[in-house]
């Protein structure tokens, strides 16, 4: 049974006088209307009161604390708040609660909730999520978002209260029409999907909604849900078309599964931020892998659509070009970053372009026309697997310019060397495991070897890059993340009908949890045991403890990097490692004395970029003799990678940040949480005395 609770609050806040609903509309350039700053993905803003000379000043102008909006506290806050007419709209807690907050105190004005139980409970996407979406046409407003329970959900923006006129009842069931198999409808409670991206919502109406399944390392089955996009009416939420990621008999695409194995695959989610070019009517969505992250012998072809790059015409669904990033994925290389649209200067030509990070650690620039290449992209020759039933492609495309910016692959040379005995350590512990380039396939895990090999999962994830409109460069973060990637045969058809699965030799299976899996306000935990047996659990690290030299990362430094690239040349201007160097290097017996450079943090974080500055906190906490323990909001110098400044918080970022201003002060509001620090979206401002 579907519970919606609004707190009384929303009756509190009217009461109040709510910003928005008080003064004039201020200037478009200082809020903040969608979750990258609009719906181009740029984290641009033109803001310019915190500069390089007074950013030091920042002080904690408010902070909101999220614990009881659910059950039990959050530790993954992911948010990017949304800033309109003085009021910040964000998600919170462990029950995706709604707020509203005075933007300039941070006051709650109201709060919505929805109690899902075991809809909730089941959900692959639970916690916080990454926000809301907003919507006017001048008269009404709207606050849309989607439940942890997969519900499409219109929320008065004034007051918090659902519109009854939206769906039923001011909701939207997405579980309608989402089908495994042959078209099976999945069960509406307990049918596996869901998503934590926020809604992508064009000004003349239509809202599109992308599908997120569980982690498909160790899949029960890869008869999974399939993914989908759709567009609703953001008046009536009805359903205006259906674009199908695993396309079906007389779709394109559709020959790409041999054997028939659409039919019997699933996942190919959209489960980031979708971009929008509201002059072209274009929609570009970033794919995710098929189930089974690892192994694609029941899925031969190169399955499209899954880790492309699709234009649609946002009225209609239809599909207007595609490239495919990587050819039959093994690798659970998803799309992971929003597009990102950016208008360049190519050879004295103006181009629009949309560009995609990913953790192959590649940026791929299209023309977001035609989807050609700006720069050309090779098809190049890759090892190919030896797993029993495995067809890998005998090509990957490789982007010529720019060139990687971050680890691609484990070679010799790119382990760790502090000490002659580190390096003599690592390169045992290497000779164990299966090195090589980018598009390496793993192997099935042996005890005398190979244990397994590397993946990567580092590069650039889901909060993707920034981008300067004015200077044509985009920011971009990276890590350095290479698990420890083996096959192996399940226990038992219960744990899983694929042949391999996630896991290793020595250890054996591995449970990879999902984003948020198992830990929202309605879930149980996580499984621990199988048959009476532990079974291993991991995420992605940037060390794995069966394959680290005394427990340091395997690979050299930077483990977390800030790079500036000119999309206009297609080259790299800068890069510097982001982060402190972390508590467990810098204090480690073995590097005693030495004099290691900063080595930066492995960690998924966004940057912010504004006039003056680019702006993004540290991953990880770190000690230091002359603060607290914590971590540091940091600010670079967008010609150089200089650091210009850095102010503490409790914890680390954990979400992207955005800014914004109210009455001509400029705010910078970052979600922090992780470890035993839960969430908190914390807002700075220069004091009120310095602020012009």
């Amino acid at each position: 049974m579907k519970h919606t609770f609004s707190a009384a609050l929303v009756f509190v806040a009217l009461a109040v006088n709510t910003p928005g609903a008080q003064t004039p509309q201020p200037p478009a350039s200082s809020e903040w209307r969608s979750y990258a700053g609009d719906l181009r993905n740029q984290h641009y803003s033109p803001l310019a009161e915190v500069t390089a000379g007074n950013f030091q000043s920042l002080e904690v102008a408010w902070r909101f604390k999220t614990d009881n909006l659910g059950s039990r506290p959050e530790f993954k806050l992911e948010g990017t708040p949304l800033m309109v007419n003085g009021v910040l709209y964000t998600t919170a807690g462990t029950r995706r609660s709604v707020i509203a907050l005075d933007a300039a105190t941070g006051e709650l004005l109201w709060v919505h909730a929805e109690r899902e139980g075991a809809r909730a409970a089941a959900s692959p996407r639970q916690l916080s999520g990454r926000g809301v979406a907003y919507w006017t046409d001048g008269r009404d407003q709207r606050i849309l978002y989607v439940t942890t329970g997969y519900r499409l959900v219109a929320l008065n923006a004034r007051t918090g209260a659902r519109i009854p006129s939206f769906g039923k009842d001011g909701s939207v069931d997405l579980k309608d029409d989402v089908v495994f198999g042959k078209g099976q409808q999945i069960d509406r409670e307990a049918g596996e999907i869901g998503l934590h991206a926020t809604p992508a919502i064009t000004k003349d109406g239509v809202v599109m909604i992308g599908a997120a399944m569980l982690e498909g390392g160790t899949p029960k089955t890869h008869n999974n849900t399939k993914g989908l996009v759709r567009g609703f009416d953001v008046r009536s939420g009805r359903r205006l078309w259906t674009f199908h990621t695993i396309p079906r008999p007389g779709e394109f695409g559709n020959d790409t599964w041999e054997n028939e194995s659409w039919a019997n695959n699933g996942n190919v989610g959209v489960w980031n931020q979708i971009g929008v070019d509201e002059e072209l009517g274009l929609a570009y969505l970033p794919v995710e892998t098929p189930s089974s992250d690892f192994y694609g012998g029941l899925r031969p072809g190169n399955n499209l659509f899954a880790e492309s790059l699709v234009a649609i015409d946002y009225r209609t669904g239809r599909r207007k070009w595609h490239f495919q990033l990587v050819h039959h994925p093994i690798w659970n290389m998803d799309i992971a970053t929003a597009p990102m649209l950016v208008d360049l200067t190519v050879e004295g030509r103006p181009v629009k372009a949309v560009a995609v990070m990913g953790k192959q650690a590649f940026l791929y620039l299209f023309n977001r026309v035609t989807g050609e290449p700006i720069f050309p992209i090779d098809e190049r020759p890759v090892p190919q697997s030896d797993v029993p039933g495995e067809r890998t492609s005998p090509t990957q495309p490789f982007p010529t310019r720019p060139p990687a910016y971050d680890h691609q692959g484990v070679t010799i040379e790119s382990l760790i060397d502090f000490t002659p005995e580190l390096r003599a350590e690592a390169l045992k512990i290497a000779a164990r495991y299966k090195l090589g380039p980018l598009f390496t396939p793993p192997p099935v895990s042996k005890r005398e070897g190979p244990i397994g090999g590397f993946r990567s999962s580092g590069g650039t994830n889901w909060p993707g890059g920034s981008f300067d409109p004015e200077t044509h460069i985009a920011y971009v973060p990276s890590f350095t993340a290479m698990p420890v990637l083996g096959l192996l045969p399940p226990p038992n058809k219960e744990f899983s009908d694929v042949p391999y699965v996630s896991g290793n030799a020595l250890t054996g299976v591995r449970y990879i949890a999902g984003p948020g899996e198992n830990v929202g306000a309605d879930a149980p935990p996580l499984p621990t045991t199988l048959g009476g047996k532990p079974i291993s659990s991991t995420g992605d690290a940037a060390t794995n403890s069966d394959a680290t030299p005394q427990g340091l990362p395997l690979l050299k430094p930077p483990y977390g990097r800030l790079t500036a690239i000119d999309l206009d040349r297609g080259e790299i201007v800068w890069q510097v490692p982001h982060g402190e160097t972390p508590d467990g290097v810098r204090n480690h017996p073995a590097l005693k004395g030495l004099a290691i450079p900063r080595t930066g943090q492995s960690g998924a974080v966004g940057a912010l970029v504004t006039r003056t500055l680019v702006i993004m906190g540290d991953p990880l906490v770190t000690t230091s003799p002359n603060r607290p323990r914590g971590a540091m909001l940091r600010a670079y110098d967008k010609a150089t990678g200089r650091e210009l400044g850095a102010v503490y918080m409790p914890a680390q970022q954990s979400g992207t940040p955005m800014t914004y201003a109210v009455n001509g002060r400029q705010f910078i509001v970052v979600p922090i949480s992780g470890g035993n620090y839960s969430g908190e979206y914390l807002a700075f401002a220069l004091p009120a005395a310095a602020a012009r």
